[in-house]
């Protein structure tokens, strides 16, 4: 366990200091200098991401809605430094909360199952200054670890100083999410900066686009575990592609060229898009690019702080879906087979390149803050055989869903970042922007975003070879989410009953004589008690605050299986498969069920009207058990039924001691039970109905099981 010691201290630093860094070498150098340099690339980098927030005009930026799919900007401020106490505990490497709330309430971030569907107003956000006060504690505690931590070189995936890089990594990649908000929010709500507007003044005329050849070759992907760089888990591993001979573009597709497509009527004609494209345009109607904004008949170009006449030889800034439609009206209209890059056949343009990040004296292309804050013209960074912007200006879309090289592991810190994001949904785009740095602009990095997603992101065409249809691993490696799996559809062990099952059976035993429309299931994990629920429901809400655990009950809907692992011992595992099929009625009621992320303690309004709200194994695992209860009521119908269950097994890490149910009674000493504090609760407005004990066994090992026992209440609302 790290011991902390006062901080000494903290540098400062200027503006101009800020912009150009380099991420840190993790295989050289004496300790004390690799010290010094992560305590200098921590800082700059914290430094840095509080100075985009600068740009904000007055608090009311803070909770305007950038975006419907994300929230407001007062979580992302907070969101970064509430990652590094997270992880350090997690690491059990401080032993330190600054705030429990913040800590909960800042932690999960938003990757909708639908891109129409996200409505959060009703968090109680904190403010800017509450936030602020918390990222100043915040850099007191990781200045004191990073200098007082004990660590050997190389720093690798088990060292503590690996936790303090994934959390300065994560900053900088919430730097361009940021950036890409503030730029989506109304001008009133920003103002002028003097880093982030010092933007590229240069236009002109684009230049006609053109199409070069490019050799195919055999490739191998994947960096090793050694390497000198920080990565995130899904760059580790191997892959292999042979790529046959195919033309790339010689400039990124500019706002110029795609007008043309803008101008045939591209976002009016069904045949370009496909069926996720189209739903898209017809949600958002768009009509152009997003941060062309149409004053009269001509159109002006949204930069991150002002708006600017329209840089017709900058590169445009699309989606995905935008990309993919483009493409597919370039195909029709030039005769020929286009399409996006697969993420091979652009580590073949990035081989023209034979420097990375860290090693380079100026960046060669518009990346890593190193020329403008903004997109600049598409001629002005040429590379290798007459191929221009081969890196940054902005990222360039593949036709690759990401999923896992051979050999992907999740590390045990971070254990989300990309498994949530091997679903198909999600593309990967290469080479960066003009606003990536530290491991967004290095050669190996992989990231990926839902389709409708914008970042500074544009689009390098090809033509070559229709693609394979891609093929994503879909096995669950996370050992708690398999965990979960296997306790909702696995083998029953010791002649237990499978317990979502049995929840329901009982609640079954409830529910003849009240209305079945609407039901509940808060904290659904991997969602059985839903698919029972749907059995003797219309509809059925299944909401858990991991977004994890919610993709497996998802994927059942959406394929009909679920893959995933379980640990038998040691390195030994085994692969299993569950099947919609495998269970009586689950395929005929799948669609009576909606899965979303939530957090119990702050519910939408959406969420209402039910006959019968289901708390499997909850409460004790809530901030504010006492929050959750008293918003639950309104949510019932009179007449339904609030079902509760859990273990009462209360522990500080889910809880602070302050909020549990239970204990002891004030003044007398006497026992006081969760069950008596339940009731006390919930009165007047329920009343027990009944309660049982509902065993439960939960398979860790082929030789480690947990047994408990779980107490299910059963409470009716008062007509």
């Amino acid at each position: 366990m790290h011991q902390e010691k006062s901080a000494l201290p903290q540098p400062t630093y200027t503006i101009d200091d800020l912009c150009v860094t380099k991420t840190v070498l993790l295989n050289e150098g004496d300790i004390e200098q690799k010290r010094r340099e992560i305590l200098d690339y921590f800082h700059k980098t914290f430094s840095l991401y509080e100075s985009i927030f600068e740009c904000l005009n007055g608090n009311e930026a803070f909770y305007a809605r950038a975006n419907p799919l994300r929230h407001p900007l007062i979580f992302y401020y907070g969101h970064t430094s509430v990652f590094f106490i997270n992880k350090l505990n997690v690491a059990g490497l401080i032993n330190r909360r600054i705030d429990p709330t913040l800590e909960s309430m800042l932690a999960v971030g938003v990757d909708e199952m639908s891109w129409d569907d996200m409505n959060d107003g009703h968090y109680d956000w904190p403010t800017p200054e509450k936030v602020k006060a918390y990222r100043d504690e915040t850099r007191k505690i990781v200045d004191n670890f990073i200098r007082h931590c004990d660590f050997t070189l190389p720093i690798n995936a088990d060292s503590p100083m690996w936790v303090i890089m994934m959390g300065i990594e994560h900053e900088r990649i919430h730097l361009e999410t940021s950036g890409v908000l503030i730029r989506e929010l109304p001008l009133e709500h920003v103002k002028p900066h003097p880093l982030w507007g010092r933007i590229c003044r240069e236009n002109g005329t684009a230049p006609q686009n053109s199409l070069l050849p490019v050799d195919g070759d055999h490739i191998n992907l994947g960096k090793s575990k050694d390497d000198a760089l920080y990565g995130w888990d899904n760059e580790y591993g191997e892959a292999s592609a042979s790529i046959a001979p195919f033309k790339a573009s010689k400039y990124l597709v500019s706002n110029q060229e795609f007008l043309e497509f803008v101008d045939a009527g591209g976002y009016g004609e069904r045949a370009f898009w496909d069926k996720e494209g189209w739903d898209w345009v017809q949600y958002r109607k768009a009509k152009h690019p997003v941060f062309w904004i149409k004053e009269g008949g001509n159109y002006k170009y949204r930069a991150m702080l002002e708006l600017i006449d329209m840089p017709w030889d900058w590169p445009v800034d699309i989606n995905y879906l935008e990309a993919k439609a483009f493409c597919n009206w370039k195909s029709k209209t030039s005769g020929l087979n286009i399409r996006m890059p697969s993420e091979a056949e652009w580590h073949l343009l990035r081989a023209k390149l034979d420097t990375d990040q860290p090693f380079w004296n100026t960046a060669p292309g518009n990346i890593n803050l190193e020329h403008d804050m903004s997109a600049c013209p598409v001629t002005r960074h040429e590379f290798k055989d007459g191929f221009f912007d081969i890196i940054g200006n902005v990222w360039q879309w593949t036709e690759t869903p990401i999923d896992g090289y051979d050999g992907f592991e999740v590390h045990p810190i971070y254990d989300d970042f990309s498994t949530p994001t091997f679903d198909g949904k999600h593309n990967l785009f290469k080479g960066g922007s003009w606003i990536s740095t530290g491991n967004y602009a290095i050669k190996d990095s992989r990231y990926a975003f839902r389709r409708h997603f914008f970042q500074y992101s544009g689009l390098r065409y090809v033509e070559g070879e229709p693609l394979p249809k891609p093929e994503v691993n879909m096995y669950e490696t996370d050992d708690i989410v398999a965990q979960y799996i296997e306790f909702h559809y696995g083998e029953s062990h010791y002649g237990v009953p499978n317990f979502p099952a049995a929840c329901v059976a009982i609640i079954k035993d409830h529910i003849d004589s009240q209305s079945t429309q609407r039901a509940l299931d808060i904290g659904c994990a991997t969602g059985r008690s839903a698919f029972e629920l749907a059995k003797s429901f219309d509809h059925v809400d299944a909401v858990d605050f991991s977004v994890r655990l919610i993709e497996a009950p998802t994927n059942l809907q959406n394929t009909g299986s679920q893959r995933y692992i379980i640990q038998d011992e040691g390195e030994l595992v085994t692969y299993k498969d569950v099947r919609l099929s495998d269970f009586d009625r689950f395929e005929d009621i799948k669609d009576k069920i909606t899965f979303m992320q939530g957090d119990a303690c702050n519910l939408t309004d959406k969420y209402k009207d039910y006959d019968l709200v289901f708390a499997g194994n909850l409460i004790d695992r809530l901030y504010d058990p006492a929050k959750f209860l008293n918003d639950i009521k309104a949510r019932i119908n009179a007449g339904g039924l609030l079902v509760l269950a859990s273990p009462y097994t209360w522990l500080e890490e889910f809880t602070p001691r302050e909020k549990w149910i239970g204990g002891f009674k004030a003044n007398t000493g006497e026992s006081y039970t969760t069950l008596d504090g339940l009731k006390d609760q919930l009165a007047p407005e329920f009343e027990m109905l009944a309660a049982h004990d509902v065993p439960f066994v939960i398979r860790e090992t082929a030789r480690k099981f947990q047994h408990t026992s779980s107490q299910l209440t059963v409470w009716k609302k008062q007509d």
